[in-house]
């Protein structure tokens, strides 16, 4: 027989602990009372043609393992209006950083609205900014939904939730698959075609994503069996950071690089423009770049390079970038932030890493790699004040919180880029090639933009060629932009491209994308 003293103490915990459980479910049940959801109707111009579409915005609580909720992740959908009940593909859109909201691809080339930036280079950052109807959104093939990942935009973590939950490679993928799946079964939508789209680090996000999505026993420890028809990546970049480049990798790299350089030379007229035409200067320089420059690269490394051999070679890098002879005193390669000073430096002016076509005085900066860039400097004020618009005229939000554009400081800065179940420092696409065993009729459409130094094609390429894909289904093209290559007039060329894709995902129509 228990004693009264432990049948007392056994009692009081009992009643203690179901006291606390009954506090922990009544907290629950009040933050999913003051869940947020906004909901509003539209009509559009597609391609000439009118569209009707429910716009609706609001948040999805994710649980951890004891179904406790631990983040609000807040969430912009649009859905076209279905009489006819047709089973339409659904797109899931994220930027990147980490530590990006989903304002960029938010409003550009995708949604049914998108700021208008004047002129589309160089524009003003100075307000009033436009926000305007997007007539070549993708609406008409597929519904959106724009993710703000937890901590971005208005998604916030959720005590006993905590920045460890989040803010690394497979937290972050493993929380964007929970708030999918969630997504999908609140909107009965299992059965659409799924594509996902991510922008710079999203790029790496949606290349890992796949794997969370379908679960298995090693990487996520649950089955959730959720496939994709299509993944779109732009400003790609498919490299860990943890990964210890070889020598000769570091060569290839500074070798790729060139291409973007001299088309930059080219746009500022720093080429001879009467030696060439345009396509027979790219093809040079790439045959340049990919033999001759990396060898060179090679052998200066290990200084066995003679002074002549150099001299020729930085002739030829001399007449290709529009950089002198000194820029050379010291190593054959070319830094990017290195040659975005000296472009333009007898002009006194620097130009852009997101977008080489960007400029601003060399003098008097600030030494800040966004906030003083030329190109992000200048159009993020648009963006910003666009999207606030956006909520308050259109999808009638007035969250009078701030929407986190980029958190550097809680998440860029903390971000846990070592991983579970992978080998030290891979590039993504070794997560990209699982899924591309396990869904051998899955497509992948990677883009990059020409005039981006932050992550050129060329380092794109490079990665996509080492990783030797087991399908032939993967489609890369390059397009006469920066970072955000649907800025600087290929809007529409690069929205017409991804409808295409998702097209031919969904088995309707055959490849025709072509670089």
């Amino acid at each position: 027989m228990l004693n009264a003293p432990r049948f007392f103490l056994i009692t009081f915990f009992s009643f203690f602990s179901l006291f606390l459980f009954s506090q922990e479910n009544a907290e629950d049940e009040m933050i999913i009372k003051k869940q947020l959801f906004f909901s509003t109707k539209h009509t559009i111009n597609i391609n000439g043609k009118p569209l009707d579409f429910t716009a609706t915005a609001h948040e999805i609580f994710l649980k951890n393992d004891d179904n406790k909720i631990i983040a609000s992740v807040f969430s912009f959908s649009y859905i076209k209006k279905n009489k006819k009940n047709e089973v339409r593909p659904v797109v899931f859109v994220f930027n990147g950083g980490p530590g990006s909201s989903s304002i960029w691809l938010h409003l550009s080339s995708i949604a049914p609205w998108k700021v208008k930036l004047t002129p589309e280079i160089n524009s003003s950052n100075l307000p009033p900014f436009e926000l305007e109807d997007n007539t070549d959104s993708l609406l008409d093939v597929a519904d959106l939904v724009f993710i703000d990942p937890v901590g971005t935009g208005f998604s916030h973590i959720i005590t006993p939730g905590k920045p460890e939950n989040f803010y690394g490679v497979d937290q972050d993928a493993e929380s964007m698959a929970q708030f999918i799946e969630k997504w999908l079964i609140k909107n009965n939508r299992w059965n659409s075609p799924k594509f996902l789209i991510g922008e710079s680090y999203g790029s790496q996000r949606v290349s890992v994503l796949p794997r969370a999505l379908m679960g298995g026993v090693t990487y996520t420890g649950i089955m959730r069996g959720i496939t994709l028809n299509g993944i779109i990546m732009l400003g790609t970049t498919l490299e860990s950071p943890l990964k210890k480049l070889t020598a000769y990798e570091k060569s290839q790299r500074a070798a790729s690089l060139l291409p973007t350089l001299a088309k930059t030379a080219w746009y500022y007229n720093k080429v001879n423009k009467a030696l060439y035409n345009y396509d027979e200067f790219q093809k040079e320089v790439l045959a340049f770049a990919e033999k001759d420059y990396l060898n060179a690269l090679l052998v200066d490394n290990q200084q066995k390079l003679s002074a002549a051999e150099k001299s020729v070679i930085i002739d030829k890098l001399c007449t290709y970038t529009g950089l002198s002879g000194d820029f050379f005193s010291s190593t054959l390669e070319i830094k990017p932030n290195l040659f975005a000073d000296s472009l333009l430096s007898k002009e006194n002016l620097q130009i852009g890493l997101y977008d080489s076509r960007y400029n601003l005085p060399l003098a008097h900066s600030g030494n800040d790699p966004v906030a003083d860039d030329p190109a992000m400097g200048r159009y993020v004020p648009g963006f910003t004040a666009a999207f606030r618009e956006l909520l308050a005229s259109k999808l009638n939000i007035y969250i009078q919180d701030p929407y986190k554009t980029i958190d550097w400081k809680n998440i860029s800065f903390q971000w846990q880029w070592s991983r579970k179940e992978t080998k030290e420092g891979p590039d993504f696409t070794d997560d990209l090639n699982v899924v591309l065993r396990r869904t051998p009729n899955l497509k992948v459409f990677i883009a990059a933009g020409s005039y981006d130094l932050a992550t050129p094609a060329g380092y794109a390429k490079n990665t996509v060629k080492k990783a030797n894909f087991s399908t032939d289904s993967v489609v890369f093209k390059e397009y006469e932009s920066g970072h955000m290559l649907y800025l600087g007039n290929t809007g529409k060329l690069f929205s017409d491209d991804v409808r295409s894709f998702i097209l031919i995902c969904s088995n309707k129509i055959n490849l025709n994308i072509k670089n």
